[in-house]
């Protein structure tokens, strides 16, 4: 069983990029089918047309399903030895402009805070809806800036590339909408939107020096899009004022700016690799 184990955290040190893409793919796929899964024993109790009109309908259709594969995340992590590396100080430094990817997450949260009509909505569905954030925010840096990112560390990766394949693994988490019926423009547009997010997340988690920081701006930002929005991926008739959710988009294009320049400017090594050489590519 040691041997077993030890072959286990060996194989998973070892990493590489296809590794991280696999963690990545194996993650989506669990997440769809514990969501169909629920689907076929409570869905009588999902809105699926608008799963924010109840907060049963929310809880179950949004948190449950990102909660239960957070949970299986962090076992994985475990069975590892990585979290106190995820959760503990970042090994690399952050660099004082990186404090910008910070602003451009925390503003359009209060623009979005302002613009929501909070009257639309009851006090559950308002707290559902946070947990949802706090479970989205966990499940997924955990997947993307933690495990990704811990694993490219360990196989020598120089940050620049980690800080490009982490944010290209979450847009691509985000590309299976198509799968679920989403017009294809609107998922392209998505992924580019979440590879811009994904880089102010892992840029946040360098300037902070902690992933809490990236989990937390993660799970204010989900819960107040839909909520001011009054949907998932498209506005409905319980959207606040217009033009500060505008506003508020305008930060999507800033970030998606910043994280093609951060290209340029991310540099550094965390130097933890674990039983292979470092890798050849651009510090």
């Amino acid at each position: 069983m040691e041997n077993n184990s030890s072959t286990w955290v060996r194989f998973w040190n070892r990493g590489t990029w296809w590794k991280a893409l696999l963690i990545v793919a194996v993650y989506w796929g669990v997440y769809e089918l514990i969501g169909l899964g629920i689907g076929a024993l409570v869905g009588g109790s999902i809105d699926l047309g608008s799963p924010l009109s109840d907060p049963l309908s929310a809880f179950l259709g949004l948190a449950l399903p990102i909660l239960l594969s957070g949970i299986l995340l962090f076992l994985f992590a475990r069975s590892l030895g990585w979290v106190k590396e995820i959760f503990g100080p970042q090994p690399v430094r952050g660099k004082a402009w990186m404090w910008v990817a910070v602003l451009l997450v925390v503003i359009p949260i209060f623009l979005r805070l302002m613009a929501t009509n909070w009257s639309a909505y009851s006090i559950g569905l308002v707290l559902v809806m946070a947990f949802f954030g706090l479970c989205v925010g966990f499940t997924e840096e955990l997947a993307t800036r933690g495990i990704v990112v811990n694993m490219l560390r360990n196989g020598g990766y120089g940050e620049r590339l980690v800080f490009v394949l982490s944010s290209l693994y979450f847009a691509l988490l985000h590309s299976g909408n198509l799968l679920t019926g989403m017009a294809p423009l609107v998922v392209a547009v998505t992924v580019v939107y979440t590879f811009g997010f994904g880089a102010m997340m892992y840029l946040s988690m360098r300037a902070t020096g902690r992933i809490t920081w990236a989990i937390l701006l993660h799970a204010a930002t989900d819960p107040t899009t839909f909520l001011a929005t009054g949907g998932i991926d498209a506005t409905s008739a319980t959207a606040g004022a217009e033009e500060l959710i505008s506003l508020a988009g305008l930060f999507n294009w800033a970030s998606i700016l910043l994280a093609l320049l951060a290209i340029f400017l991310v540099t550094g090594r965390a130097n933890r690799t674990h039983d292979i050489p470092p890798v050849p590519a651009v510090a």
